[in-house]
């Protein structure tokens, strides 16, 4: 299936043009031509059979056949905030792994203990991108700038809300606290873990504490873990 991501697609007219960079990829890269059936997706559940009518490399015309919405769309609603860890690449491979599994939102938070302050959100959605057209999902991850830790905090949120950290205290699992087909946010910290103060803070918010098992993990395998595991119990 040769599948491409189409945000500002309107299913009401019959025909979409390609983004250069699209229509490049069909025909320089894939060799795609007059009559090639593809599928498009708009990132917010909309799965679209479509045909080329005119394989140009800059503006390539597609004919839309038939269109599915709300496609393979999810009972629960997951939302990971992250510290951005000093070598992104960590990150990008969360974000990677995580759509693919399945997430609805991302945010990266900027802790007390964060070693980096910064990240290129336009080139970690482009790393998105390339997830769900890899895994064949309608809806994109929402990507949120960087925000300070306690500014984040602050902002509304319906649902449950956990913090996983590695101080002593009392933690409750996922499984032991998770109700299904809900909404969650969950708080992961970065590489030297959250202060005790945000811990705290988290704590006064809302937010319980949580275990993601014995071992000790980096910041992008902990933020996987808990993706999984909200999956796993919501199957």
């Amino acid at each position: 299936m040769h599948l491409f991501y189409t945000p500002d697609i309107d299913p009401a007219l019959p025909q979409y043009f390609l983004s250069e960079e699209e229509s490049k990829h069909a025909v320089r890269v894939l060799r795609l031509n007059i009559g090639d059936e593809v599928s498009l997706i708009d990132g917010k559940g909309g799965l679209y059979k479509a045909e080329i009518k005119d394989a140009h490399p800059k503006r390539t015309i597609i004919q839309i056949n038939s269109a599915t919405h709300e496609f393979h769309k999810r009972d629960h609603y997951l939302h990971i905030a992250i510290a951005p860890t000093k070598n992104l690449d960590r990150v990008e491979w969360f974000l990677e792994k995580a759509t693919e599994i399945g997430i609805d939102e991302i945010s990266l938070i900027i802790c007390q203990r964060s070693e980096r302050k910064e990240a290129k959100v336009e080139r970690l959605n482009k790393i998105i991108t390339s997830a769900i057209k890899q895994s064949i999902k309608a809806y994109h991850p929402v990507l949120n700038a960087p925000v300070a830790f306690n500014h984040f905090l602050k902002q509304p949120f319906d649902g449950q809300r956990f913090i996983a950290h590695c101080d002593e205290g009392e933690k409750v699992s996922l499984a032991a606290s998770l109700k299904k087909q809900g909404r969650y946010l969950i708080l992961i910290g970065p590489e030297g873990d959250f202060a005790p103060g945000e811990v705290d803070a988290a704590l006064q918010n809302g937010y319980k504490a949580i275990t993601l098992g014995e071992s000790r993990l980096r910041t992008e395998t902990a933020a996987l873990e808990a993706c999984f595991e909200v999956n796993f119990l919501n199957r």
